[in-house]
């Protein structure tokens, strides 16, 4: 967030007519509850002070607290509500010139999140707000009591939680700068004896950019060593980074050079707040759990974030934290050259230890005892560690001067299926793997493993698994999607090394060890590893819901009916549905009742309900369902959804649809010119060298897709689709047009390709439809297509048992075939120039 400065807080003030009797809220404000930031920030104005603020309502609801929080429950601070700030204030660090309002130096004492316990709005007018604080400092409840005075509260620690101190405090720097706000305006103080060291050690005097350095990397090494000549640092689970000072704002890079400061806000704030105006750090970004280790998976989500008020939100709920261990660039000094106990004492003279709290902290090291702080990192779960030469000096790439020792965990998998193997790969891809679950003789999906193998060992693992093929996977958990996937029976066990367990009971960074044919069974899951237990997958099943409920009351159609189509077509279905986003089109009361379309998967959605983030809706972006399996489908058909509209795009590659579609839409115009049309576009595929394939809309049209293989972008499909519909309208002037407004089509056939664009849909194959006759959108074969074809034959009465006696889908080729898209598109346009 930006700093706030003192004349737009004037501004601020004029606005919000300080100086009367605000509305307890803010100015009819309505207060919303749930998590929010919080801050306190130290301020020595007038007198010396604490400001407490809790975003509410949009903004800032603050109080000052002449002495301070305290973690003792016997020590009740009184606190004086004071007016609204806005939130861009909960940032800001430095010094109020003289004849502003609140003029003196101010920084920020802690930071976080704050959850209220109850309605928030009601706390405060009945005068006490129960609230809870995940703080850099101040954690567990807390309460705001009201005295007789409307303006005059106390804050109390509450009891009971663990972090109660009796008699205890709390430490007094900003938890961005390091600084007591004593210091605050002597800060430049510290860079000049730093400055100062630099010159007398005669460090090379050049501003260094972080943009020109490129990270130093240490060798591995199997087991822990003791030497006096080097130092010992824990390893940190978590993205190496460069952060940097530069032009008076934070920034971090990567270690392969990518801009990464948009994705913490937290940290670039903290970097602009050190007294230096240019300086380079080296470290790793973290996200710490609740016992203050780093947490991989809580740093990855916050990586994947793209949009500005989800990186914000997740800035207060999941804060990052930078632990540097090198000092490389301040001020007008390249400090490369210097040996690392060197820099290393520079840097502790710029940042707060690591037992002080905030975003930005030092980590420390341990001369001479690198088995001791091994250990001690095995006991504690964490990574493991790195040893350092106390003199090496800073070089680009890897070094044997660092030295990284990890603690990995190793266990039996039993192999249950493979993936096939891309490029000049032999035998398979990877190995899937599963483990013993809770119950006998249950196997739980654990992951893939690809790494370690030798070609021999690829080549004969795949000739012996070919032997032991079986359909469908032999193990539950959370199955990978899509396609390429081959199953196996459970026989072979294989040892791995991984580095842990995640959330959902997958492996990471797995490698292959060796086979164990002394073994039977694979191992179990709770209490197999010093890794988190992963939590087992919810049940996949699905409670139907009013089944006799009437959905179609023309004929008496219930909602049990639709749920047992979908669940009798369902092997047709589902490899179009797979890894594929689907919108829905639900119906909770049967077709004449009211109906809404559906894109983004509420936040009930069970766990094992795939979805996606994968298209932007305006602002927002969306969640969409991924049906991959028979119980998904069945989910989202439960929920009141009849149609299921697909994109022509998979998830894996939203750019590059599968098909481009031409819709023939009659609106009124006669069926059997529908079949005229489809004819002729599937002709005119033929003649240039397209296959097409046919289906009904499942209403009155007809749609002819070409499988496009990948090859083009949504609006190359798009273009194609256009030029095949202007050949078809200038060759059927009487009887088609490619004109969009209704009333201007003059009762022709309307030759839709503008369902090719970018976030279009499509009823998809074997879909349902909300019409009377609870007709179906069918596949067809083209010798179907003709003047007996009645589109309302296809209900989800019979379409089932078409299948049944049906001995392949007409359609399928169209997610498979790859034509040669550029020798058609000449003979398209040699068909058009003509």
């Amino acid at each position: 967030m930006p700093k706030f400065p003192p004349r737009a807080l004037d501004e601020y003030r004029r606005k919000r007519s300080v100086g009367t009797t605000p509305e307890p809220f803010g100015e009819g404000a309505r207060l919303e509850s749930g998590p929010g930031l919080f801050v306190v920030q130290k301020h020595a104005a007038t007198r010396l002070h604490y400001d407490l603020r809790l975003e509410l309502g949009g903004v800032l609801l603050s109080w000052a607290v002449p002495k301070g929080p305290s973690p003792d429950p016997a020590e009740k601070r009184f606190a004086a509500q004071t007016e609204d700030h806005p939130v861009e204030y909960a940032d800001f660090e430095g010094v109020i010139p003289a004849g502003n309002y609140g003029a003196g130096p101010m920084i920020v004492w802690d930071r976080g999140r704050w959850t209220p316990i109850g309605d928030p709005e009601q706390g405060i007018l009945d005068g006490k707000l129960l609230f809870k604080l995940q703080g850099y400092k101040l954690r567990g409840l807390f309460t705001l009591v009201r005295m007789k005075k409307p303006k005059e509260w106390l804050l109390i620690k509450e009891s009971g939680d663990e972090h109660v101190r009796r008699g205890g405090t709390y430490p007094e720097q900003s938890i961005l700068s390091g600084l007591e706000v004593a210091e605050l305006g002597r800060a430049g103080e510290r860079v000049q004896q730093i400055r100062a060291e630099l010159e007398r050690l005669a460090a090379k005097r050049r501003r260094l950019p972080a943009s020109e350095v490129e990270v130093m990397l240490a060798e591995q090494r199997d087991q822990p060593f003791d030497d006096p000549a080097w130092i010992y640092e824990l390893k940190i689970d978590g993205f190496r980074a460069l952060a940097a000072r530069e032009d008076g704002k934070g920034a971090l890079f990567y270690r392969r050079g990518a801009n990464a400061t948009a994705a913490y806000p937290d940290l670039a704030t903290a970097l602009s707040a050190l007294p230096a105006t240019h300086l380079v750090l080296d470290g790793e970004i973290a996200v710490l759990d609740e016992r203050g280790r780093p947490a991989f998976q809580r740093l990855q989500k916050r990586a994947l974030l793209t949009q500005r008020r989800d990186i914000e939100r997740a800035a207060i709920e999941l804060p990052a934290t930078y632990y540097a261990f090198d000092l490389l660039g301040f001020e007008e000094f390249d400090l490369r050259a210097l040996p690392l106990l060197t820099r290393k004492a520079l840097l502790r003279k710029l940042l707060p230890g690591v037992s002080s709290p905030g975003p930005l902290r030092l980590l420390d090291d341990l001369p001479g005892q690198g088995t001791a702080l091994y250990n001690s990192a095995k006991e504690l779960g964490l990574e493991g560690i790195v040893c350092k030469r106390g003199d090496s000096v800073y070089r680009a790439g890897r070094s044997r001067d660092w030295m990284k020792v990890r603690h990995q965990r190793t266990a039996d998998f039993v192999v249950v299926g493979f993936t096939e193997p891309e490029g000049s790969r032999n035998g398979f891809g990877a190995l899937h793997l599963a483990l013993q679950g809770p119950a006998p003789g249950g196997l739980v999906y654990a992951g893939r493993v690809g790494g370690g193998f030798s070609e021999r060992e690829l080549r004969e693992t795949r000739a012996q698994l070919e032997n032991t093929r079986i359909p469908k996977p032999p193990c539950t958990g959370p199955l990978p999607p899509g396609r390429g996937h081959a199953w196996v029976e459970p026989r072979l066990l294989v040892e791995v090394r991984y580095h842990e367990i995640t959330q959902e009971g997958l492996l990471r960074q797995p490698t292959f060890l060796r086979f164990r044919p002394d073994k039977t069974e694979p191992d179990q899951l709770p209490g197999a590893f010093a890794a988190p237990e992963p939590s087992l997958p919810e049940p996949r099943e699905v409670k139907i819901s009013n089944p006799n409920k009437v959905f179609w009351p023309d004929d008496g159609t219930t909602k049990g009916d639709l749920i047992e189509y979908y669940r009798a077509i369902s092997p047709w279905l589902l490899p179009y549905l797979r890894d594929r986003p689907v919108t829905l089109t639900r119906y909770p009361d049967g077709i004449a009742g009211k109906s809404f379309f559906q894109k983004d998967a509420p936040a009930h959605t069970p766990s094992w309900v795939r979805t996606a983030r994968v298209f932007k809706d305006g602002e927002r972006e969306l969640d969409y369902f991924i049906c991959d399996d028979l119980e998904t489908l069945l989910y989202v058909i439960n929920l009141g959804s009849i149609p299921l509209h697909l994109s022509a795009s998979r998830v894996a590659t939203p750019g590059f649809p599968d098909w481009c579609i031409i819709d023939l839409d009659p609106k009124g115009a006669p069926f059997a010119q529908v079949i005229q049309l489809a004819q002729a576009v599937h002709a005119l595929c033929e003649e240039i060298g397209l296959p097409s394939f046919a289906k009904t809309s499942g209403q009155a049209g007809l749609h002819v897709l070409i499988p496009l293989g990948g090859k083009l972008t949504h609006d190359q499909s798009k273009q194609l689709g256009e030029l095949i519909a202007r050949v078809i309208e200038a060759e059927n002037a009487g009887i088609s047009t490619t004109e969009r407004v209704i009333s201007a089509r003059g009762g022709k056939v309307y030759l839709d390709f503008l369902q090719n664009g970018q976030g279009k849909t499509i009823a998809g194959p074997f879909s349902a439809r909300p019409v009377a006759g609870a007709t179906v959108s069918t596949p067809l074969r083209w010798s179907e297509v003709n003047a007996r074809l009645d589109p309302r034959k296809f209900t989800i009465r019979t379409v089932p048992g078409r299948l049944r006696r049906a001995k392949s889908d007409p359609l399928r080729e169209v997610l498979e075939l790859a034509p040669d898209l550029a020798g058609a598109l000449g003979r398209l346009s040699a068909r058009v120039a003509q």
